[in-house]
């Protein structure tokens, strides 16, 4: 186990390196550049003084000489300097990434939770109207894009219901704390994770339900029923547990796209984590800020994907850690 752990990681840094990298060039190809956007901001039209920009933050220096000192920062845990917040990067992300974790965890739980309940009531009544009707729903949310769900929760829960607040991590200006902190907060969250959670929850009640049914007609599972098993003994220790392998393979693939999701998900609901963080800074081309975000988010999908393998083994003890 551990020597599989350590050589995941090793590959995993390698990967990390090599996305830096590529991201590094895709942001320096982009047309514009901070210095241009700074000096449009503040009414200067001055080449002189574009050139002190550009030498002031070290847009001057050729290509790979940026690259080298970049990617030196990077191995020694430093992101750079934001100069458009004038914050370290690693602050503006650490500050942010809380909001961002809440979000698509609670996003995750509730598509992952609800996608394998739905789709295993479909599956044990397939053919009937509640596999239909449990298909049309998931398919509905599958189809539907993701800001048409949000801004109709906005409309539908906050607007016309006044049930759930429409924006933001908690009420600005109440100043609670304790248990009234999180309640607000949780209010807060209710209407984004949730417009998050179901457009994955369909992935995952389809991949559920298909699953079983192919599992439910393997050779083990007929053994099982003449064995005079019951239903729900079958359905749970049988068809279920072999089941989750696509499904966890599937959750774990998502789980880091979860914060490419939440860029539109935050920006609706002006929630303030990193994926509204990387928005505003593409727009303001800040490159450090962006591609630090970049760096964040890609770790969490290598982190993501090295779980679900360890997960692998605790689903199904068949499964060897081999390289």
């Amino acid at each position: 186990m551990l020597s599989f752990v350590a050589q995941r990681l090793i590959k995993a840094v390698i990967v990390l390196l090599a996305i830096v990298v590529l991201n590094f060039f895709l942001i320096r190809a982009a047309p514009g550049d901070p210095a241009t956007v700074m000096a449009g901001e503040a009414g200067a039209t001055d080449e002189l003084f574009v050139a002190q920009l550009r030498e002031k933050f070290g847009l001057d220096r050729p290509m790979h000489e940026q690259l080298f000192f970049y990617v030196k920062g990077i191995v020694t845990f430093d992101l750079g300097f934001s100069f458009r917040q004038q914050m370290p990067v690693s602050k503006l992300i650490l500050d942010r990434l809380p909001a961002t974790l809440l979000l698509t965890g609670t996003a995750f739980l509730i598509s992952l939770g609800m996608g394998v309940l739905l789709g295993g009531m479909a599956a044990r009544r397939a053919g009937r109207w509640t596999d239909t009707l449990i298909t049309t729903f998931s398919m509905v949310f599958y189809a539907t894009p993701l800001f048409w769900v949000s801004l109709m929760g906005i409309l539908l829960f906050s607007v016309t219901l006044e049930w759930l607040p429409s924006f933001g991590y908690e009420t600005v200006g109440a100043g609670y704390t304790g248990l009234r902190h999180v309640t607000d907060v949780a209010a807060h969250l209710v209407l984004p994770a949730s417009a998050l959670g179901l457009f994955f929850m369909a992935t995952y009640t389809r991949m559920t339900r298909a699953s079983m049914l192919e599992v439910s007609r393997l050779d083990f599972v007929k053994t099982a029923r003449a064995k005079g098993l019951g239903d729900r003994v079958i359905q749970r220790r049988h068809v279920l547990r072999n089941a989750l392998l696509p499904v966890v393979t599937l959750a774990g693939l998502q789980a880091g796209t979860l914060v490419g999701g939440a860029v539109l998900t935050e920006t609706v609901f002006a929630w303030p984590g990193i994926g509204r963080l990387m928005y505003d800074a593409l727009i303001q081309r800040d490159y450090n800020l962006l591609l630090g975000v970049f760096v964040v988010s890609s770790a969490m999908v290598l982190a993501f994907n090295l779980i679900t393998d360890l997960i692998y083994r605790l689903v199904d003890p068949r499964i060897e850690m081999n390289t």
